[in-house]
């Protein structure tokens, strides 16, 4: 549980902290979208040299972000064995039964395995480096020209933040009843599958009970603070685009043409 970042905030002052939060969500956003057009293991290439530069600018080690990774093997392995036995085309690799792996499945699992670990990379970074208060401000003044019809964007923009940032709370929440329960003789570990699903149970209630609780305690405090959305609410903090986010913009832009030019090639 430990391992999961996303959702973390690591507070710094390195340029990419900096950055407006507005432009890391459309920068992040465009990242995704040029994932989706590599065609090539050069476009891989060029995804992991962005992720470990961003990371080393922001002074984030590459081996925390990989830590996130950790909670996706199963389906990182599951995303693999799927691409190999369902795409044909090329030589057979090997044949088991009626599953037939291929070089073309040999491919698509590579290249599908390693979009899903940059896209989670990507959006660890946009958590790492931006706080939840600005993550806010920024999906909140994003989605402000869908107020013409009547879209709460303030509303949305909250609770998607609250979600996110209630993930590492949660999940340290839940740490602390295993260790209770393991101390009273919960076997988390042994059994098979019904066993571990029912051994679970004790874990899943007082969790439950915990987040209601706090989601409580949090309805609470806005009321106490007078909190009625986003209708005349000033900020500490002014979002301004600066020649930083210029030059972030134009390294983003750069990636995406040589990616567009690496899929044009292939």
């Amino acid at each position: 549980m430990q391992n999961i970042t996303l959702g973390q905030y690591l507070p710094g002052a390195s340029a990419i902290h900096r950055l407006d939060p507005r432009n890391k969500v459309l920068l992040t956003l465009a990242y995704i979208v040029a994932i989706f057009m590599v065609k090539g293991l050069g476009g891989y290439v060029l995804a992991a040299a962005l992720v470990f530069a961003c990371g080393r600018i922001a002074g984030i080690p590459l081996r925390y972000l990989a830590r996130g990774l950790k909670p996706l093997r199963v389906i990182l392995i599951f995303t693999a064995v799927l691409n190999l036995f369902t795409s044909g085309g090329g030589d057979i690799l090997f044949q088991a039964w009626f599953l037939q792996a291929t070089w073309q499945g040999l491919r698509n699992a590579v290249f599908f395995s390693l979009r899903l670990i940059f896209l989670v990379l990507g959006t660890s970074l946009l958590t790492l480096t931006t706080s939840p208060i600005a993550l806010t401000d920024a999906l909140e003044r994003l989605l402000s020209p869908l107020r013409v019809v009547k879209f709460p964007s303030h509303e949305l923009a909250m609770m998607m933040t609250i979600a996110l940032r209630m993930i590492p709370t949660l999940l340290e929440e839940t740490d602390k009843i295993m260790k209770a329960q393991s101390a009273r003789g919960a076997d988390f570990e042994s059994g098979n599958l019904l066993r571990r699903a029912k051994a679970m149970i004790p874990l899943l209630v007082p969790l439950f009970i915990s987040a209601i609780r706090r989601a409580n305690e949090l309805a609470m405090a806005m009321e106490a603070r007078c909190y009625h959305g986003g209708e005349g609410r000033t900020r500490m903090r002014v979002l301004r685009l600066t020649r930083l986010d210029g030059a972030a913009a134009l390294v983003m832009a750069l990636y995406i043409a040589l990616v567009a030019l690496e899929g044009f090639i292939l």
